[in-house]
Parts: C-alpha cells; structure tokens; sequence
C-alpha cells in the first residue's frame, strides 16, 4: 500500500462524502486506502460512510480526542506514507500523486503541507503556517489583546507569508499532514496522545525538528479547506476550554516552568472572559 489517508469526524456528514470522494480522485497511480476515525458523531456521519463507501475502514473512537483517534488509525494504516487529513477537506484531481512523489524527492523532510485554499481558489489565510509560539504571544492570546491591537500577532500568524514560493516552515496546519513513515514509527505515535485537541498540529511539527528534520510548505499541488466545520458546532467556552488546555500541555512538554506557569496562571481568566462574553451575544 501506497499512502494511507487517516481522517477523524464528529458530526461530518454534511462533507465527508465530498472529502473520500476527493481523496480517491487524488490518487491516479498510487495505491491508497482511508482510514475514519469518529468520535461519536450524532448526524449519521457512520452510517452514510458505511453505506456509500464500504471499503473505507471506519472506526469507532469511544475514547474520543483528535490524537488519541488518529493514533487509533495509525495501528491499523499500511501505507508506506501517512497524509492525515480533516473531513472538511477537497483534495484536487491526482495531487496525492504529486504530493507523495515530491516527498519522494525530499528525504530530509519529515511533515510537509500544500497550499490550502477556500472553495473559489483563494489562499485560505485561516490555513498558512505560523512560526513556533513565544510566551508574549499565547499571554495575548489568553487576554484577548488581539481585539484591541489587530496587528499585535503579525509576527506568530505570518502574515508576510509568501504562499507562492516552497520554503521551510515553524508549523504547518493539522488539516492536511503528509508524513513519512519512519519518522513516525520512531516516535510511536502520530500525534502526542497528551493532547485532547490543537497543539498537537504545532507538537508533531517541533518533534521533527527534534529529530533533525524539516517541515515543509509546498504550493506544487492545493487544497481546498473548509475551515473547522466540526467546530462551529462548538460553544465558545468548550473551545477556549480546550483550546487552553492544550496550550498549556505545550508548554509544560517544551519549555521551564517558570514560562508555562503563566499560561496556568491565566488559563481561568481566559475562559472566564469567553464565558462572560458568550453570555453576552446571547443576549
């Protein structure tokens, strides 16, 4: 087996037929199978998966989690190569043959990313990737200062990013990761199972680096990135739950305690401030 596609749904019904479809059109020459994980899907998203495509293996998550379902799929995935991929994706016509073919041809790449666009061909400027966090930027992140200085965050999200030219990067985005193989068997896992959800996109990516290897963006193929549809369907309060959580995961795995005890600090304030201004848009 070529390359294994590894998607994990909640609630994906409305676009995972649009994705498998996608994905089989993607591979022309390589062999590929996909892999779903769900994490308790309510909408029927199993049910038409199963019915519409049976020879895709679907799992059922029971223990749910993005890294925990992923690394579920990991065990039972064949591929020489592994590209986990959202739900909410389209790849295009036969760029799964290119992308794999290009990591053919990059052996010292350990993750690499394509361009991700909207549904006109547009870069999705959501999707680019971002430079390693520093201690400022997550305290601004955790008191909201962004709303106030709308350029305060510049520098963390690239936005001087140049989407044209193919360049090494910090980090690229969990929604479509093309990895080899041997990198990942050597960590035993594909993404830290520490985490519940985000960061672990940002870990996998400084994991590589650990190891001596790049993390790479390449506009050579695109794809087409509906932007977190399973979590739209989420409050502000669970998000900024986990979202915090998970930052804090990060920080305490990569940095002294004296930096990641301000995230432990402020992580209350932070998702007091999003509980108090959900109530307010209710309203």
């Amino acid at each position: 087996m070529d390359l294994s596609v590894i998607t994990v749904t909640w609630n994906s019904a409305k676009l995972i037929g649009e994705q498998i479809r996608s994905v089989k059109a993607g591979c022309t020459s390589l062999s590929c199978e996909e892999i779903v994980v769900d994490n308790g899907s309510k909408d029927g998203t199993v049910s038409l998966i199963r019915s519409e495509f049976p020879e895709v293996l679907v799992l059922e998550n029971t223990q749910n989690g993005f890294a925990t379902a992923n690394n579920m799929a990991l065990k039972q995935a064949k591929g020489e190569w592994l590209l986990f991929l959202n739900p909410d994706m389209r790849v295009e016509p036969g760029s799964l043959d290119r992308i794999v073919s290009w990591m053919k041809d990059h052996p010292e790449v350990a993750i690499v990313s394509p361009k991700l666009v909207d549904e006109h061909g547009n870069l999705n400027k959501d999707a680019t990737p971002r430079r390693f966090p520093r201690l400022w930027e997550q305290v601004a992140l955790l008191l909201k200062l962004p709303h106030v200085f709308p350029h305060l965050l510049d520098g963390y999200y690239m936005t001087d990013f140049d989407s044209d030219r193919e360049q090494v990067v910090d980090s690229v985005r969990g929604s479509f990761m093309l990895m080899r193989r041997d990198f990942v068997e050597k960590l035993g896992w594909a993404f830290d199972p520490r985490y519940f959800i985000w960061y672990e996109d940002v870990d996998i990516c400084r994991e590589a680096l650990r190891q001596g290897l790049k993390v790479m963006y390449t506009p050579s193929i695109t794809c087409v990135d509906y932007v977190g549809q399973s979590f739209k369907q989420r409050d502000t309060v669970w998000k900024q739950k986990n979202f915090t959580k998970s930052m804090l995961t990060y920080w305490q795995k990569w940095e002294p305690w004296y930096k990641w005890m301000w995230i432990a600090l402020l992580r209350p304030l932070a998702i007091g401030m999003a509980w108090v201004g959900e109530r307010v848009v209710k309203k």
